[in-house]
């Protein structure tokens, strides 16, 4: 009988905005040794954070998607820190990258030159639109894929038109898909010994989030005419009253329910008369009625005669509420980490494994965090090390400056 294998993957990552970085944070959370190749500045998310939100100095964006992760800071234009992030691809079992298609080409740390170094090499890529074809070059980024993949078009669709959805979802969809992608790849060497191409593009990771909806799309009747629909409805393709409604004090969404037991929760004479209705073909209808007799409701009274019916139905909490939801705090959703001296809240990894998220076990707050730990375990000296700092090669924190997270805390699951 043998014991367990002693196998860690370890990844390099050239990944700057969310996409790529969603991904290589999934692996680290997973236990790959990632290490975050960046500029000496730092990557994109390290100056920028949507909301203006940072903590003592430190980007919300970065610490969102860099978890787990080490940090080294080279100048890739420089020769000697060129053959620092060669040496690195070479000695990986995953490169991942997302930068525009071409540039790691043009730098010499492309798929082709990359598999020469490592023939087993898993070189993962994610762009916006693909790596070839009439727009592979075009912007690739979170909105743009919203539109021209449809979901736009298809949220929203009362009389205010399209609506755009209101979280980079297709990015973050798209490091997951990337993060699935390559460890099949690596599930596939592990058997093979063969190396794998993993491609993904926020196009298509927009596209696969419709799935349901696009199959359908294509197959139904008139469809040209499906997507409008009155503002309460909130798909295309549900009967009402599936969608959105007001009430006194609150908003809350209903999903797919039977009208009887509606008409009966409400005691409404205007639903029962409507229990037979194509409530597909005549959505408009019946949701214009359902919005007609919630809006006098308040939540408590809504509830509690929805909740004697077994009615699907949920309040529309914001994000303060989510952060108090009793189920996501049993969850362990949230946890919390000290940033220089003060919190800052990050969303847990999403899945358990034996009844436990993966634990954070580091965070680099500054690009080359781990600048100095990774040349080492490469075998640089400590003299050449210095030299490589002073010239301008490689980045290390400032003297003085917090260069990881402190300790996390969450509440068990």
């Amino acid at each position: 009988m043998t014991g367990p294998m002693n196998i860690r993957m370890k990844v390099v990552s050239f990944c700057h905005y969310l996409q790529g970085p969603a991904c290589s944070q999934y692996l680290a959370d997973l236990g790959a040794d990632v290490i975050k190749i960046e500029p000496l500045r730092g990557a994109f998310e390290r100056h920028w954070s949507g909301g203006k939100s940072f903590v003592k100095g430190v980007s919300a964006f970065s610490l969102a998607v860099n978890r787990n992760k080490r940090s080294i800071a080279l100048d890739l234009k420089s020769p000697e820190g060129l053959a620092i992030a060669r040496e690195l691809a070479g000695d990986a079992d995953v490169v991942v990258e997302n930068y525009r298609p071409g540039v790691l080409d043009r730098l010499g740390l492309g798929y082709d030159e990359v598999k020469k170094l490592n023939p087993t090499i898993i070189y993962a890529s994610a762009s916006g639109l693909g790596s070839s074809g009439p727009a592979a070059l075009r912007p690739g980024q979170d909105l743009l894929m919203q539109a021209r993949s449809g979901l736009v078009a298809a949220t929203g669709g009362g009389d205010e038109g399209p609506s755009v959805v209101g979280a980079a979802v297709v990015d973050q969809h798209g490091g997951s898909l990337l993060a699935m992608g390559i460890l099949a790849a690596y599930v596939r060497r592990l058997q093979t010994g063969e190396g794998t191409r993993v491609e993904a593009s926020l196009f298509a990771a927009a596209i696969d989030l419709q799935v349901e909806a696009l199959t359908k799309y294509y197959a139904a009747p008139k469809r040209e005419t499906r997507l409008k629909r009155s503002r309460n409805v909130g798909s295309w393709y549900h009967d009402a009253p599936y969608g959105l409604y007001h009430l006194k004090d609150a908003r809350i969404v209903l999903s797919m329910n039977d009208p009887a037991k509606l008409a009966e929760a409400l005691d409404s004479p205007e639903l029962r008369a409507l229990q037979a209705i194509d409530r597909y073909e005549e959505r408009d209808r019946y949701a214009a009625t359902m919005a007609s007799l919630l809006r006098d409701y308040s939540y408590a009274e809504l509830s509690a005669r929805f909740e004697a019916h077994a009615i699907w139905h949920e309040r529309v909490q914001d994000y303060e509420a989510l952060r108090t939801d009793p189920q996501a705090i049993h969850n362990g959703t949230f946890e919390e980490i000290d940033v220089r001296g003060e919190r800052a809240t990050l969303i847990a990894h999403p899945l358990r494994y034996d009844g436990a998220a993966p634990a954070l076990r580091t965070m680099p707050l500054v690009a080359g965090a781990d600048s100095r730990d990774i040349l080492t375990e490469m075998g640089v000296s400590r003299e050449r090390q210095d030299i490589l700092i002073e010239t301008g090669v490689v980045g290390i924190p400032a003297p003085g400056e917090l260069a990881h997270a402190g300790q996390s805390s969450r509440q068990p699951s």
